[in-house]
């Protein structure tokens, strides 16, 4: 089966090429560097010729308000009409849990935005809604870091390796389409500024988190759910713990 991965040369785009290649299917990584441009429009309809399944992993390049949404919905548009042109049968897109929640969050408004394209096609699709990466820890520290403080809610985190994400689209991409919206979360529920604290004591960074109800994540206050799943949500395998320290550096 031929399945384009929007996106493909980013870090879920080019493991997700590389699994679905290792289990047999024609695997093609599309992305401005191959001469794919969803912006522009620029190859997407050759790239997308005898293409059952596209997914779509593609992030913006900046993350103003405007120019985000912009993104998203440009790049949507787009992509979604090359696939009803070329017959594609399935259209996966990743995003983001708690998206619905935050409209305070530019980003998270684009890819609510994103969503709502990919509904109101015709194409059959799944969204496979992600919680936080383990790898975006340092820069949820660095976002709100101020000087050798950092102030960051309580609300619970579900955090996930992008490994185990990657997986999850696999999967998702290899099944029938739900038309529907589909989550998945790391194993374990943790108050985010618990996370962090443990991720610099693990790195002997020493700056001090403050925990704050109102501090804002990405721009917006939180609720002690706003960023953990639903009950059915697909748990992956790989502990923060287990990941923090094949992570470190060894001494």
């Amino acid at each position: 089966m031929k399945i384009v991965v929007i996106g493909g040369s980013g870090l879920i785009g080019k493991k997700l090429v590389k699994q679905l290649r290792e289990r047999g299917h024609e695997a093609v990584a599309a992305s401005p560097s191959t001469g794919v441009n969803t912006i522009t429009g620029e190859g997407v309809a050759q790239a997308l010729v005898g293409a059952q399944v596209v997914v779509d992993v593609t992030n913006a390049p900046v993350w103003e308000d405007k120019a985000v949404l912009a993104f998203f919905e440009t790049s949507g548009r787009h992509l979604l009409a090359a696939e009803a042109t070329a017959g594609v049968g399935h259209h996966v897109a990743l995003s983001v849990v708690g998206i619905d929640g935050l409209p305070n969050n530019g980003y998270y408004r684009a890819k609510v935005a994103q969503e709502k394209l990919i509904k109101a096609s015709k194409i059959p699709y799944t969204i496979l809604r992600a919680t936080q990466f383990f790898e975006f820890i340092v820069g949820i520290a660095q976002e709100a870091s101020d000087g050798q403080t950092i102030r960051l809610s309580s609300a619970f985190i579900q955090p996930i390796l992008s490994d185990d994400v990657v997986a999850a689209l696999a999967d998702v991409t290899l099944e029938a389409p739900v038309n529907g919206t589909l989550e998945v979360a790391g194993p374990e529920k943790m108050h985010l500024d618990e996370l962090v604290r443990r991720f610099l004591s693990a790195n002997n960074d020493t700056r001090q988190v403050i925990t704050d109800v109102h501090a804002r994540f990405f721009g917006t206050e939180l609720e002690d759910d706003s960023l953990i799943p639903g009950e059915n949500a697909r748990i992956a395998p790989t502990r923060f713990e287990d990941w923090l320290s094949r992570s470190l550096p060894q001494r």
